[in-house]
């Protein structure tokens, strides 16, 4: 067991903890709150959380790499020159595209309604700059691996294409998930855990590291969103989970696992395609529980909300259920 990387994950949700505490402070202090939309009275709740995950992960990425390369020799997986620019390449990568995520966020209606930030068309455009590091270093790579099929080899379309299409593709679908207490730091915690274990099986060093250290600033920042949530994520987290499930694939080589693991998100994407992307997730409360503004669905949450049956922390749960069993899959094929 790599207890170097045990410890760091430690000091990450330390770390994260002090670090949503300020800014919830912070946030609120200057005003950056927006209605939880499905509670009684609707209150304030500051949002961007994404940007105190941001800071942890980071912190945790470079004290590991520092401790690796200063101490050569004591850690079971060794930081060497190729692995250093696979890393620092995602890490440019997932600081960018979260920072598009805080830029969407940065705008709110004066009603504090919710953010109003870039438009549809803006999100995949600058979130696509983010892909260009990894499709720097990863430009001699010309398949991927398929079980029963095996690698497929596409040229050099797997760096010019398809990164940039799973990039740009998973950091836009994870954000339109969203919109209720928990959910997207939930769904993030199943995703990653899964995904970062599935790597560490199978010596994706950096895809594990980069997972792992991840998972543990999520899984703090979901302490503070889980109903009644302190504190949103924002676009600022729905597009640092989203960079991150995608660079983990893509580093790791674990691109078909990441695919299975997105299913909930795609069939998100292809339902909100039906409202051409105009319709919200959350609904209306009454008397505990939330009722749909719709009556077709649009979402994967309308399928629960459309019958006026089911609390928030009930649907939650049970759209964290269904990324739990998508998760499973991966290891039984």
């Amino acid at each position: 067991m790599d207890w170097v990387l045990l410890f760091v994950c430690v000091l990450t949700i330390l770390l994260t903890y002090h670090s949503i505490n300020w800014l919830i402070f912070f946030l609120t202090k200057v005003g950056h709150v927006v209605k939880d939309q499905n509670k009684k009275n609707r209150p304030l709740v500051p949002v961007s959380g994404g940007l105190a995950v941001l800071v942890s992960f980071l912190f945790g990425i470079l004290l590991y790499v520092g401790v690796n390369v200063f101490y050569t020799g004591v850690l079971p997986w060794n930081v060497d020159g190729n692995n250093l620019t696979l890393i620092f390449a995602s890490l440019i990568a997932i600081i960018w595209v979260t920072l598009v995520g805080f830029f969407d966020d940065a705008f709110i209606y004066g009603s504090h309604e919710k953010s109003l930030g870039l438009g549809q068309l803006q999100k995949p455009l600058l979130t696509l700059l983010g892909a260009i590091p990894l499709m720097i270093v990863l430009s001699e790579r010309t398949s991927f691996f398929i079980p029963y099929l095996g690698d497929i080899s596409v040229g050099w379309m797997y760096p010019v294409i398809l990164i940039p299409i799973g990039f740009v593709g998973a950091a836009n679908m994870v954000n339109m998930l969203a919109g209720f207490n928990g959910l997207e730091a939930g769904m993030g915690v199943i995703y990653l855990f899964s995904l970062g274990m599935y790597a560490y099986v199978r010596q994706s060093f950096v895809a594990a590291l980069i997972a792992f250290i991840a998972l543990s600033a999520v899984l703090t920042f979901w302490y503070f969103n889980k109903i009644p949530a302190k504190i949103f994520p924002g676009d600022s987290l729905t597009y640092f989970l989203g960079g991150t499930l995608a660079t983990v694939a893509i580093v790791g080589g674990l691109e078909f696992p990441a695919l299975i693991i997105s299913i909930p998100f795609l069939v998100e994407f292809l339902l909100k395609w039906r409202s051409n992307f105009s319709a919200d997730t959350f609904g209306i409360w009454i008397n505990g529980k939330i009722l749909s503004k719709y009556e077709k669905v649009y979402s994967i949450m309308h399928l629960f909300t459309r019958t006026g049956n089911f609390t928030e922390k009930q649907i939650t749960n049970y759209v964290i259920a269904i990324q739990i069993f998508f998760s499973i899959v991966i290891w039984l094929i």
